[in-house]
């Protein structure tokens, strides 16, 4: 973003943010329990700022070597720290998905609202419940991602306590719209945010793996900049690398509002 700023980047996704350091106990003075972790991890990775703002270029490579390339601005807004949150994807490049938009109303504890608008048809589509762990416009990175899983959504079992991270198992509390058995999750305890997660089916085979491969510092927040997502069973992955982010700009709720589909704010696209 313009000099200064997750986002999915979040990465989901995407995704791509985090929480100061200076609002935390240091690690080793916290005895935390794994929801804690979690909780924590979900404000640093989601909810870092008021809003936020980065563009993001990504590369997808199949098992052959083929290449594809995508190009969007992220946009994010905090309705409410650690609950609601509005998102507006908008892709700049290649020509045949410019000016297709991702909207999404987050409802933790509920269904998100979620739109996808197709200009080659004019076409709002509404995105069901069941489409959150689908392709993100043919990446490896799911629309889930993008504006993160419902902590709500899993229970979590400590694994590992080590020096610089805690490893966390996630098992979904209900089989209902997800691909995967369980998933375990490194988290720094430097700056709370999920450096690895590996994905794994019913038969303890890890199928799925994403990685925050680079983290910077943006007005004094660790950030994750460049995710990696990777299909091991199709042998194909996408990398997310996100420029330029900002956080705190002042955006309104206007800005993620249906009309932004068709119309995107010119003003926070530049």
């Amino acid at each position: 973003m313009r000099h200064q700023i997750a986002a999915v980047f979040t990465l989901f996704v995407v995704t791509f943010s985090s929480v100061a350091l200076s609002e935390k106990l240091s690690a080793d003075e916290q005895k935390l329990t794994a929801e804690e972790i979690v909780s924590q991890s979900n404000l640093a990775s989601v909810y870092a700022g008021n809003d936020g703002r980065a563009e993001a270029r990504m590369l997808i490579v199949d098992k052959q070597g083929r290449k594809q390339f995508r190009q969007f601005t992220l946009l994010k807004r905090n309705v409410e720290k650690g609950g609601d949150q509005q998102y507006l994807v908008v892709f700049s490049r290649p020509a045949d998905v410019n000016r297709t938009t991702f909207l999404v109303d987050k409802h933790p504890g509920q269904d998100d609202d979620r739109w996808l608008y197709l200009p080659g048809l004019d076409l709002v589509k509404r995105i069901s419940a069941g489409d959150k762990r689908t392709s993100f416009v043919g990446s490896n990175f799911y629309y889930e991602d993008i504006s993160g899983r419902h902590i709500e959504d899993d229970a979590f079992e400590l694994l590992e306590d080590k020096v610089h991270h805690w490893l966390i198992k996630a098992t979904p509390t209900s089989s209902q719209g997800v691909e995967f058995a369980w998933y375990q999750v490194e988290i720094s305890k430097h700056s709370f945010l999920p450096i690895k997660a590996e994905y794994f089916n019913a038969q303890g085979k890890m199928y799925r793996r994403m990685t925050a491969s680079k983290v910077i510092n943006v007005q004094g927040i660790p950030t994750i900049s460049e995710m990696k997502a990777e299909d091991l069973e199709a042998q194909s992955y996408s990398l997310l690398q996100m420029r330029n982010i900002e956080y705190d700009l002042g955006m309104s709720a206007d800005v993620f509002s249906e009309r932004s589909l068709r119309m995107p704010p010119r003003q926070w696209l530049k």
